[in-house]
């Protein structure tokens, strides 16, 4: 009987937390290369604001090939940072987006629409000549840009208690 209200009462809540579109209307981002999208390295939040962690997520690219922007904003940086080409971009929803390495073709200042060719790929960086980094902030704060993309990988619930092959298998807390 326990067993059956708690289930009950976690399907509930998974129901009433799942994001609904009452629009139908597509996201207010995209990617910001044509398919085929492979990440080849997810985000990873750091545990704080100063440790280690990926901050966004590699996309699989060639050098030369076009970047678009990936929501509506403005340009507030096209350039050289080091060794790497990338642009910034303030988007209207608040989000601020980087992507490098992209040597732009547009200047600061300059309002984009979403899908608005920026520029194109280009070498440097950590992505040794095969992908561009594609990271979003939110009030300073670095968040996984798959959430924008509508990409973000199903959830995994895992029993409060487990057999030892579960446990053994990382699939289950002790």
């Amino acid at each position: 009987m326990m067993t059956s209200i708690a289930s009950w009462f976690l399907i509930s809540c998974l129901v009433l937390l799942a994001p609904v579109s009452t629009s139908g209307a597509a996201p207010a981002w995209s990617w910001p290369i044509a398919p085929p999208h492979v990440v080849t390295e997810p985000f990873v939040a750091p545990p704080d604001p100063y440790s280690a962690g990926h901050r966004g997520v590699d996309i699989a690219a060639s050098p030369g090939q076009p970047v678009v922007a990936a929501a509506a904003g403005v340009v507030t940086f096209s350039g050289t940072v080091v060794d790497r080409p990338l642009v910034v971009i303030r988007h209207d929803d608040g989000h601020v987006s980087s992507i490098e390495p992209v040597v732009g073709s547009v200047e600061v200042g300059s309002p984009v629409t979403r899908g608005a060719s920026i520029g194109t790929v280009g070498v440097g960086g950590h992505c040794a000549d095969g992908c561009v980094h594609f990271g979003v902030r939110r009030d300073g704060v670095y968040v996984n840009p798959m959430l924008l993309l509508g990409e973000v990988p199903p959830a995994v619930l895992l029993p409060l208690t487990a057999t030892a092959g579960a446990q053994a298998r990382g699939w289950a807390l002790r």
